[in-house]
């Protein structure tokens, strides 16, 4: 069921709002990006995405062509964004753990997919996952 959850970096400078469905999964990747900074995200359509503040705030790493963008003020990344034909276009990735309000039980239940994006292959999972 999707739900409307609240998130912000850890200053409260960059403010958002987004409708997930957990149980619709999440996503862990093993590219050089997501692996060093641990990300754990909810990959969610435009519609369902919303800066309420902060865009100001915001600064822009596009190691990759992907929008990885962070607090300038705290540092955290709370989501990205890119535009990716395997992902159905654009889209954001919502790092669930900037999630305020999230169902910690619901979070643990969610189903995980996972990346081969060191190999640029986003249509299937990586030989080895245990370190993501």
């Amino acid at each position: 069921m999707r739900k409307t959850l609240t998130g912000t970096c850890h200053c409260g400078a960059v403010r958002f709002e987004t409708d997930i469905d957990l149980s619709a999964g999440t996503v862990k990747c093993n590219c050089g990006m997501c692996t060093k900074s641990r990300m754990w995200s909810v990959i969610v359509p435009p519609d369902n995405f919303r800066l309420v503040s902060g865009d100001d705030a915001l600064t822009d790493y596009q190691p990759d062509g992907s929008h990885h963008l962070f607090c300038k003020h705290c540092g955290v990344r709370s989501f990205a964004w890119g535009d990716s034909p395997a992902l159905g276009g654009k889209f954001y990735a919502v790092r669930v753990s900037a999630l305020d309000d999230i169902d910690i039980d619901e979070l643990a239940n969610a189903p995980i997919r996972y990346f081969d994006g060191r190999n640029d292959r986003y249509d299937r999972a990586p030989l080895e996952t245990r370190q993501l």
